[in-house]
């Protein structure tokens, strides 16, 4: 983790409001508060800006100069403001959300509104992040002919992979060396993808997307303290908001691993050079039904 991405701002104190009750301060995960004249004071610049004395505050004396407002309102319906203490939701209401969103592999062609996409952007940013740093970013193709089109380029990768996989010369040279990666590609997952190329320039068979007319592409800035965990825990966020909206959704890991050799899969989507993609998440109406939760295998647990 990097330290230096905590963010060189500071709060501000209404000292008019404040009423010294010293909520703010152990909520504070860097101590940037403290009481003096019986009113709450930030001390250093070290604030991650996290929003959590705001929240707790009763008075509504302090101010974030980077908290948004319009973070807090969704379209498909009215987010309650009060915070929700532990134990106070149904935990089985919670698990059958969970158990009951699956991948989905049949999308039918209805469209989503932008206002649907908004809403599954902020289920996205409740997430936590490292150090609060709050840099992932969300590029949404909010229409099936935009889906289709990058849909074309990642293809279009693993035509080209599919091709250096199939020499049987150059993978046993690389593998003498040590490296084993189009090896075991071929292995694995040669023929499948040859597979769906066919059936996409043949019969415009979508394998890649199921046929979605939406797909939102989280990233974070490299630089991020935790560039990796912080897309990923958001991305959970919007699977299990697009179910609750009403939506189908299923993470498709051969664009990301894609997008990880060939820049001109970032380039087509206009992303910069200095963020990378962690997760890319195909949206629509599914057309599947099931009729009880999927059973999971069993986990490894140490005690």
């Amino acid at each position: 983790m990097n330290s230096n991405n905590i963010l060189n701002n500071v709060i501000s104190i209404d000292h008019q409001k404040c009423t010294g009750c010293q909520r703010c301060i152990p909520v504070c995960p860097v101590d940037n508060i403290i009481i003096k004249q019986k009113k709450a004071l930030p001390v250093n610049e070290s604030c991650l800006l996290c929003d959590h004395c705001a929240a707790t505050c009763p008075e509504g004396a302090i101010d974030n100069p980077k908290a948004d407002d319009s973070t807090l309102m969704f379209n498909s319906f009215e987010l309650k403001r009060e915070w929700m203490p532990p134990g106070q939701f149904d935990p089985a209401q919670l698990a059958h959300l969970m158990y009951s969103r699956r991948s989905c592999r049949n999308f039918g062609p209805k469209e989503l509104c932008a206002e649907q996409l908004d809403d599954l952007i902020k289920f996205g940013i409740s997430a936590p992040s490292g150090t609060n740093s709050q840099l992932w970013t969300f590029t949404l193709l909010n229409t099936r002919e935009k889906v289709v089109a990058l849909a074309e380029v990642v293809l279009a990768y693993y035509q080209k992979l599919n091709k250096l996989a199939a020499n049987t010369l150059l993978r046993k040279s690389l593998s003498v060396i040590g490296n084993r990666e189009l090896e075991i590609y071929f292995r694995d997952y040669h023929e499948s993808v040859e597979d769906a190329i066919s059936r996409w320039k043949g019969q415009q068979e979508d394998l890649l997307f199921h046929g979605a007319p939406a797909v939102i592409v989280v990233g974070n800035k490299t630089h991020a303290s935790c560039p990796r965990e912080d897309p990923l825990l958001a991305t959970q966020n919007i699977l299990l908001g697009a179910h609750s909206l009403g939506l189908g959704s299923c993470l498709i890991g051969f664009v990301v691993e894609a997008a990880k050799r060939d820049k001109s899969i970032a380039g087509h989507l206009k992303i910069p050079s200095d963020e990378r993609i962690y997760s890319v998440i195909a949206l629509g109406y599914s057309q599947e039904r099931y009729s009880g939760l999927p059973r999971r295998n069993k986990p490894l647990i140490r005690r």
